[in-house]
Order: structure tokens, then C-alpha cells, then sequence
């Protein structure tokens, strides 16, 4: 039941604050996935890439990203998500410097393996930091803050991809790859002076800071922030297992946070940031230069940046399952139109503005629901002791399947075509919407607590009978 000292909360400066630097994690994971695509067309030539090399310089990322996410959630839940972020901005740091200066391929790859795994703890801290600092009527909001700052970031990184290849073709891909080093420190240096989580605090029983933290986020003292306190300590236990997750009431739940992982990335969004550029030149509908091609990707990559910005007063009143689903239909009648399209030679011959035109609906479909939706329902819908590690375990299968869809998807355009591949990608995203109508609950103005108990409801956990007659949609915890 919601506690009725519940009221409408509101965005303190200080919240703001902390939310911010907490979602420039975001950032570092869009620059990277956007700089990539503009220096892939001079690296090739510097380090003579072929298509086989140039799918492994972005896998390397995406490996080290799997790692990242595999030890960021265990390690936030030892020694907090504040550290983990401030260490994850470090090697950022350390990753984007080192590749600027590569002098040799495995030298790059070493430097993209550790931006790799800053960025695929990043990914994962971020979105559970913000989920565990924010009040619950604008928990939504302010973790897609988080996918706002990761689109800037991708469209920040094609505009400066634009304007360094303007320089020589040996200096403006480092410059690209330097610049990161700009967010990195912001992120380090920023959380050494913000709070650590909350929940974290009052799960390792320094219940006094947790106290003063939810004061200052808050902006109020008494009852409210007591009975919080209260709350989440009754839901602390034990350190969380990889067996407690075969529990009844956290199967489903697993699930779902791992479904959409994989869905998020097999639908296609990261063959189109990351090979935008490749694809509008092997379409036809830019002409061949690089930066011709660098300027079309960055006007998708603007487009998912601001249909992100538009969303994010929505997700807090209209529910994450109406965004997710409604998302998703327009990603697959955009892949489905796009994959016609490109049946037919008269179209890029004499419209291809059409295809760059469905490339941004498909963009803006991902952008209301399954780009966002996903990593905030992962913040969300774990119990606290075992938040990390399950965020983790998503995270990584996110990871995995991006990694799986960039080593093949160059290979995949030769051996079943362009209209082949995104028919493909339609067939998936359609599978996604089914997955999503069915097993995905609502999760909008639940406590973190709250949506625990719904999962105990669901499994019966609460008064040992399975629950009868329960849509995925319901609000089984609201009162």
C-alpha cells in the first residue's frame, strides 16, 4: 500500500544536481557509441581495416562492456554506486586518452577494451543510482534523464566526428576519440562530492547518512522521510545470490529485465548508430564522401536525441508499458516500410530522402519506448538486495546481444541484402512487442518497495496461494 504520507514530490536543485552528474555515465556511453561511426571511415584507412577488422575495433568495446557490466553491479553492491561511478569515470579517462594515442591496431584495441568496460558499468550504475535517489512519482522522468544524456551524447559525437574530419585524416579520428576524455572527468570528479545512494546507506545500516541524504534530495525532514527509511529497511536481507534469483517471485521478474536486454539491441538501433554512416553510403543517399555521410547520420542522431527529450515528462504519467509498446510498433512498421523501400531501385534513385525518412521514424519508435523504458524498468523492478547483481546480469545480455548484432550485421547486409536485414530486424521487434504486452508490468508510481511486494503478490510468496485472474498490466501493489 502506498503510505499515506505520500505526497507529490518535486525536482530540489540539489536532486537535479545529482541526478545530472549521476547521467553524465550516460553521456560517456553515447559519445562512444557515436564516435565510432565517423571514425571507423579514417581509421579503416590508417590501420587498413577490412569489413572484418572494422566489426572487431567496435566488438572490442562491446566485450569490455560485457566485463564492465559484469563487475560493476556485485562491486556497487559492496562498496557503493557512488564509488563505482566516480571508478568507472576514471578508466573512461584512461580508455579515450589511450586510444586517441594508439600507434598500432592492438594498441587500439586495448584502449577501446577499456572504454569498453567503463562505459558497460557506467550503463548500469547510472540508471540504478538515479532510480535509488529519486522520490517515486518522478522516478521516470529522472532516470530517462539518463537515456536524454546518452542520446546527446551520440549526437554530440557526430557533430564533432563532422568537424574533426575536416582536419588530416591521421589527427581527426584521435581528436575524436580525445574529446571523451571532457565527460570522463566530469563524471569522476563531479560524484566526488555528491551523495551516495540511499538505499545503499540504510541496506549497510548507516541509517543516519541515508537520513541526511534524503533530507537534502528531498528538500523535507519528519514522518515522510522516517517512514521511507522504514520501509526500505524491511526489505533489507542478506546479501543477494545468483540463487536467490531462482526464487519464485524473482523469475519473472529476471525475465523481463533480461528479454528486454536482448530485444533492445536485436531490433537493430545499434547497427543504425553505429554503421549510419556506412549505411547511408551503401544505400545511396548521401554521396560517397565521409563527411557527407557523417552529416546524414548526425541528423538521425539529432532526431533521437530530441524525440528523447520529448518523452520524458510522459513516462511518469502515461506508464512505461504505453511507451514501450506504442514505441515498438513504430519501430516495426518503420523496418517493414524501410525493408520495401529498399526493394525498390526507383526509390533511391529518385526519393532516397525517403529512406533517411523512415531511418528517423525507426529512430524516434526506439527513442519513446524500448531505448529508455528498458534501463529505467531494469532500475526498477529488482528487490534492493540483490538490485545489482540482476541489473548486471540484464546489463550483460544487453551488452552480449549488441555485441552479437555488431559483429554480424556487416555480414549480414552482404549475405541476405538490405531489404533482408531490416525485414529481420521488423520479424524481432515484432516478437519484442508480443514479449512486452504479455510478461512486462507497469511500474509507474511504485515505490521500489512497493513493486517487491508486487512480485511477492504474483508468486503467492505473501500468502502462499498463486494469484488468480492478475494481468501483466495491473497495479496489483496500489492501494
Amino acid at each position: 500500500m502506498q503510505n499515506s504520507s505520500y505526497r507529490r514530490s518535486s525536482w530540489t536543485p540539489y536532486l537535479i544536481l545529482a541526478v545530472c552528474l549521476a547521467a553524465v555515465g550516460g553521456l560517456l556511453f553515447g559519445h562512444d557509441t557515436g564516435v565510432i561511426s565517423g571514425a571507423l571511415l579514417y581509421l579503416k584507412g590508417q590501420f587498413k581495416l577490412d569489413s572484418s577488422l572494422q566489426e572487431a575495433v567496435t566488438a572490442t568495446v562491446l566485450v569490455g562492456a560485457v566485463c564492465g557490466a559484469a563487475v560493476g553491479g556485485k562491486a556497487s553492491d559492496m562498496v557503493g554506486r557512488r564509488t563505482m561511478l566516480i571508478v568507472f569515470g576514471i578508466l573512461f579517462f584512461i580508455g579515450s586518452g589511450g586510444t586517441a594515442v594508439s600507434m598500432n591496431v592492438p594498441w587500439l584495441f586495448a584502449g577501446r577494451f577499456v572504454v569498453g568496460f567503463s562505459i558497460g558499468g557506467a550503463s548500469l550504475l547510472a540508471p540504478l543510482y538515479i532510480a535509488e535517489i529519486s522520490p517515486r512519482d518522478i522516478r521516470g522522468g529522472l532516470v530517462f534523464l539518463q537515456q536524454v544524456a546518452i542520446t546527446l551524447g551520440i549526437f554530440v559525437a557526430y557533430l564533432l566526428d563532422y568537424g574533426f574530419g575536416t582536419l588530416s585524416s591521421s589527427w581527426g579520428w584521435r581528436a575524436m576519440f580525445a574529446i571523451g576524455v571532457v565527460p570522463a572527468a566530469i563524471l569522476f570528479l563531479g560524484m566526488f562530492v555528491m551523495p551516495e545512494s540511499p538505499r545503499f546507506l540504510i541496506g549497510k545500516k548507516r541509517e543516519d547518512e541515508a537520513r541526511g541524504v534524503l533530507e537534502k534530495v528531498r528538500g523535507e525532514t519528519g514522518k515522510a522521510i522516517d517512514d521511507d527509511i522504514r520501509q526500505v529497511r524491511s526489505k533489507v536481507q542478506s546479501r543477494g545470490s545468483l540463487a536467490d534469483l531462482a526464487r519464485p517471485e524473482l523469475r519473472l521478474a529476471v525475465t523481463v529485465g533480461v528479454g528486454l536486454a536482448i530485444f533492445q539491441q536485436i531490433t537493430g538501433i545499434n547497427t543504425i548508430i553505429y554503421y549510419a554512416p556506412t549505411i547511408l553510403q551503401k544505400v545511396g543517399t548521401t554521396g560517397s564522401g565521409n563527411l557527407a555521410a557523417i552529416l546524414g547520420g548526425a541528423e538521425i542522431a539529432a532526431v533521437n536525441f530530441l524525440a528523447t527529450i520529448v518523452v520524458v515528462p510522459l513516462v511518469d504519467r502515461v506508464g512505461r508499458r504505453v511507451l514501450l509498446i506504442g514505441g515498438m510498433v513504430i519501430m516495426a512498421l518503420s523496418l517493414g516500410a524501410l525493408g520495401v523501400a529498399l526493394m525498390l531501385p526507383n526509390v533511391l534513385s529518385t526519393a532516397p530522402w525517403v529512406v533517411i525518412a523512415l531511418l528517423m521514424l525507426y529512430v524516434i519508435g526506439f527513442a519513446i519506448g524500448l531505448g529508455p523504458v528498458f534501463w529505467l524498468m531494469i532500475s526498477e523492478i529488482y528487490p534492493l538486495r540483490v538490485r545489482g547483481l540482476s541489473m548486471s546480469i540484464a546489463t550483460i545480455a544487453n551488452w552480449a546481444a549488441n555485441l552479437v548484432v555488431a559483429l554480424t550485421f556487416l555480414s549480414l547486409f552482404q549475405a541476405i541484402g538490405r531489404s533482408g536485414t531490416f525485414f529481420l530486424y521488423a520479424i524481432l521487434t515484432v516478437g519484442a512487442i508480443a514479449f512486452a504486452y504479455f510478461l512486462v508490468p507497469e511500474t509507474k508510481g511504485k515505490g521500489l518497495e512497493e513493486i517487491e511486494d508486487m512480485w511477492e503478490e504474483r508468486a503467492g510468496v505473501n500468502d502462499q496461494r498463486p494469484p488468480k485472474g492478475r494481468e501483466p498490466g495491473t497495479n496489483p501493489a496500489a492501494g
